[in-house]
């Protein structure tokens, strides 16, 4: 089993350590992720409830079958992040499948 490094996306600092070899299915509820690169992120099926993922960058990340409920996704950047019907989004907001809920990059999503 590898680890992996979920990184602050300006600064380069290690937000979280993560033991496993994918982040597919991944228990990061409640994790701290504020400002993290997880563009292009595999998330499919995590737990990310209540997570903070205050401007994180989840640009083209696969969100399919993830719950996401009560996390903190203001300012994120969800642009060509894919979901599905499976998606728990925080209340409030819901894509109804296909592409992650939002506007425009920057703005709260």
């Amino acid at each position: 089993m590898k680890v992996i490094e979920i990184k602050h996306r300006e600064t380069g600092d290690v937000l979280l350590r993560v033991h496993a070899d994918t982040l597919r299915g991944a228990d990061l509820g409640k994790a701290v992720l504020s400002y993290a690169d997880l563009s292009g992120a595999d998330l499919s099926g995590a737990n990310l409830s209540a997570a903070q993922l205050f401007q994180a960058d989840l640009r083209g990340a696969n969100l399919s079958g993830a719950d996401l409920s009560d996390a903190d996704l203001r300012l994120a950047d969800l642009t060509d992040a894919r979901s599905d019907e499976g998606t728990r989004w925080p209340a409030g907001m819901d894509s109804g499948g296909g592409e992650a809920p939002g506007t425009e990059p920057g703005q709260a999503h």
